[in-house]
Parts: C-alpha cells; sequence; structure tokens
C-alpha cells in the first residue's frame, strides 16, 4: 500500500507582506497614490529576485504611518 503524502499548509491570517492593493487599502489610498508614496521613497517594497511584483512590508506601513501623525 502506498501512503500518500500530505502538506501541510501554515496558516497565517494576517499576512506581513500585502500586495500593492492590499496595502493601499490598510493605508486608506488608492493604488495610483500607493505606487506615487512608493515612488517619492516614504514607503519602501520588497521585490522577490527575478520577480516584478512589489510586495509592502506591514511594519513599513506601520512607520509611515507614526511618521505622518500630526497633532492640532
Amino acid at each position: 500500500m502506498i501512503e500518500k503524502k500530505t502538506t501541510q499548509r501554515i496558516s497565517n491570517p494576517s499576512p506581513r507582506l500585502l500586495t500593492l492593493k492590499k496595502a493601499a487599502d490598510f493605508l486608506g489610498l488608492t493604488t495610483w497614490s500607493m505606487r506615487e508614496a512608493i515612488w517619492r521613497g516614504d514607503i519602501p517594497v520588497v521585490r522577490f529576485p527575478g520577480g516584478r511584483k512589489m510586495f509592502v512590508d506591514t511594519l513599513d506601513m506601520e512607520r509611515f504611518i507614526e511618521r505622518n501623525k500630526v497633532t492640532f
């Protein structure tokens, strides 16, 4: 009898890396505004070697939020 191997998936309810769209939603921005913030250097992105897709680290977004807080 051949035993079938099963793969285990790691459950991660809140991933650290988000797509541009999800990152924009997280910050309440449009995707275009998110791209502009990246192009200005306000938020860094993660690219995997050989890949074109950009991801945003949630820790970088938290730092962005903290840097941009103002009081009136």
